[in-house]
């Protein structure tokens, strides 16, 4: 009974909102991550919306002499 509540939740997360998955999240260089981004990185948009967000790392900063 567990697992058809997993595959339930999994199934509703692939279908929910304009969540593209995590092959869209990698293909574009960013790492899906539950919860938050971590520091020195921003949410690029969502694997599975709300829950799983879409980060990438800042780009570096130059500095001009």
């Amino acid at each position: 009974m567990g697992i058809l509540w997993f595959v339930l939740i999994f199934i509703s997360l692939t279908n929910h909102g304009d969540a593209h998955g995590p092959d869209s999240c990698n293909h574009e260089g960013g790492l899906c991550r539950v919860g938050n981004c971590i520091s020195g990185e921003y949410l690029v948009r969502y694997c599975f919306k709300p829950i799983i967000l879409c980060c990438k790392s800042l780009p570096p900063t130059t500095v001009k002499s």
